[in-house]
């Protein structure tokens, strides 16, 4: 009896911080479906091709999923306390690594799962040492044909791990063991032109695969992947659209990227696509519009709702085995994508 009524509160519990959170979970229905508003709640609007999305909205479902996961180890261990027995030892945090962890968009994701209670963060980096000092500097660094500002990063109880897709599978196996999630957060930096089809192919396709393998082997249970809008552009007659040709003139890499995408669908574990439109490195300054796969071919998103979606594909089950496809609805027509925003 007494194991029934803990085990009840805690659902109670679980139950009372959804509604505190106070938002609809459905960020992630497919774009088919249009949400009904009949509420002060809802916070979404949808259409035929895609559904908007507040941040607020975003980073309460995020809250909620999180809470109920970090829940769902109390509520388990309730049912050891029987007759006075010691319950026993309480679950380990689940673990989740972002390889990549040190770009621009990756070490927003690590910030993001940083600030999580209960988890455990990894950050997959190519140096150790190096990461160790440019996460906690800000910094204005040139990246390819880029000049970006670098904020700082308070990793605090995040353990760096080394994490080259230049690596063997092996290795990278190695790194990822304990993990239940993965972030794929890598992509490579266009630079000298002479260089780039051999370093896209190295990292966006061959480098990814690679880590998609060491995470089966390594018993990863979700993997989200941070693509590009267009990735699949040839099989929906973009091939010769600006944002196509723009953006595949650095090495081919949405080519490159198709390949690890399909790879990932292919492999056996819950997965989640994420194709953003251009890269900005500022703040959001439209709502968030999530579109359905193969819908957008221009656009722009700022890299911190990049990471939103990402941080609440972890745990959202409408994300599972999804492509979502994101861009910042700024009620204007959206700009051309450009490669160089990426």
């Amino acid at each position: 009896i007494a194991s029934t009524y803990t085990t009840m509160t805690m659902m109670k519990i679980a139950t009372a911080l959804l509604l505190l959170a106070g938002q609809s979970t459905n960020a992630f229905l497919p774009p088919s479906i249009t949400t009904t508003r009949n509420s002060a709640l809802h916070a979404i609007e949808s259409s035929d091709d895609a559904i908007i999305v507040s941040r607020r909205t975003l980073l309460a479902t995020s809250l909620e999923t999180l809470a109920v996961s970090s829940l769902l180890p109390l509520i388990a261990n309730a049912d050891d306390v029987v007759d006075g027995a010691a319950p026993s030892a309480p679950a380990a945090s689940p673990t989740v690594v972002v390889a990549g962890a040190t770009g621009q968009t990756g070490r927003r994701i690590l910030e993001r799962l940083a600030g999580q209670p209960n988890l455990s963060v990894i950050a997959g980096v190519r140096n150790v040492e190096k990461a160790e000092k440019s996460l906690g500097e800000s910094s204005t660094v040139v990246r390819g044909a880029m000049v970006q500002k670098v904020p700082s990063l308070d990793a605090a109880g995040v353990e760096l791990r080394k994490m080259d897709v230049s690596d063997t599978t092996e290795s990278l196996a190695s790194a990822l063991s304990g993990a239940q999630s993965l972030v794929i957060a890598v992509g490579f930096v266009p630079g000298n032109p002479l260089k780039m089809n051999k370093s896209a192919h190295e990292v966006d396709n061959v480098g990814t695969c690679k880590l998609i393998d060491a995470a089966k082997s390594a018993g990863i249970k979700k993997v989200v992947m941070v693509s590009s809008i267009l990735t699949n552009g040839r099989e929906w007659g973009q091939e010769k659209s600006p944002g196509f040709v723009v953006t595949n003139a650095f090495g081919g890499v949405l080519d490159e990227k198709i390949v690890a995408e399909r790879y990932l669908r292919a492999s056996g574990m819950d997965w989640t696509i994420v194709r953003p439109g251009g890269l900005k490195a500022k703040p959001p300054t439209g709502e968030l519009r999530i579109s359905g796969e193969d819908t957008l071919n221009a656009g722009e998103i700022s890299r911190d709702l990049v990471a939103d979606v990402c941080v609440a594909s972890l745990t959202d089950g409408k994300a599972s085995n999804k492509v979502l496809e994101i861009i910042e609805d700024e009620e204007t027509e959206p700009k051309v994508f450009n490669g160089l925003n990426m």
